[in-house]
């Protein structure tokens, strides 16, 4: 029991699921900062639901990715785990637990929506979002098979930033997508980022990404490309003083962390794969270090 635990954890993935929940805390706090009132209740129960909906996602993608994933060997960030691929008699708890953490997700949207009375308009939210991560890897509809990763990560960047900020508000308002636009940039940074490596092993999996038909050069310059653009969006931003309680030229030089790692990459790409993967690291690293320094930036202002 104490052996099928570990691995269960280690197809969670909890890496990703530490940055997921950096977003969604960015999206809630950035609710606050905006006027809302923070309730815990709604933060706590807020995050369960997307919590569950996006541990949901590690067990899917690691169940129809086993056919592609058995091509590779997996990295810091990429490739799966490896848990299903070395355990096939561990293949029908995954997927059947990734159902149950669905279930769960949608249970406690309904709780949340009779405590809070929160409209349809939250279900729905919920719904897409597992949805999407669903069918991102589960037939028929396979979007990182078809050539629809990209646009489905991209997606995330506003749902989950947007499910802390719909938490806290109950709505999804202008001002919430303008500011969610960085994070789609940063979200296309982290789908061409997590690709690199496994450029033969998707194209022998049958995956259409962007890597696949464009090599990994090509995406190293997407990387660059969407890090300047976020840094830049971050200053435009700062000169339409739409949002007088953060102070985005700060948010500007925060951004530089990523944006130098992204740079480095770009100056450095390459097709070998070895040293691709020691690039790729560093940005996803320099990623994760953007959302712990926006927390801790928002929170800095709560206070």
């Amino acid at each position: 029991m104490k052996n099928k635990l570990s691995k269960m954890i280690k197809i969670a993935e909890l890496q990703f699921v530490f940055g997921g929940f950096l977003y969604f805390c960015i999206g809630a706090f950035f609710a606050v900062l905006l006027g809302t009132e923070f309730n815990s209740g709604k933060f706590l129960l807020g995050y369960s639901i997307f919590f569950f909906a996006h541990l949901s996602m590690q067990f899917s993608n690691e169940y129809f990715d086993l056919e592609c994933d058995k091509h590779g060997t997996p990295t810091q960030f990429t490739g799966g785990s490896g848990v299903l691929v070395n355990n096939p008699g561990l293949r029908p708890f995954a997927i059947n637990f990734s159902l149950v953490l669905i279930a769960f997700s949608i249970v406690l949207t309904l709780i949340f929506m009779s405590l809070y009375s929160y409209s349809l308009w939250f279900l729905a939210f919920v719904i897409f979002g597992n949805l999407l991560a669903w069918f991102y890897a589960a037939p028929p509809v396979k979007l990182s098979y078809r050539g629809f990763s990209e646009v489905a990560t991209i997606l995330t960047g506003i749902i989950f930033p947007g499910m802390g900020y719909l938490a806290l508000t109950g709505t999804l308002d202008v001002q919430f997508f303008i500011f969610a636009v960085a994070i789609m940039l940063y979200q296309t940074l982290f789908i061409n980022a997590v690709q690199i490596p496994d450029m033969e092993v998707d194209k022998k999996g049958g995956k259409n990404t962007i890597i696949v038909k464009k090599g990994r050069k090509f995406g190293f310059t997407l990387i660059g490309i969407s890090a300047i653009f976020a840094t830049i969006y971050f200053l435009f931003v700062s000169q339409i003083n739409l949002y007088p309680s953060i102070n985005f030229n700060t948010i500007s030089i925060i951004s530089l962390v990523p944006l130098s790692f992204a740079l480095f990459a770009y100056f450095n790409r390459t097709e070998d794969k070895t040293q691709a993967i020691n690039l790729v690291n560093r940005v996803l690293a320099s990623l994760f270090a953007f959302g712990i320094l926006i927390n801790i930036y928002f929170i800095y202002l709560l206070n």
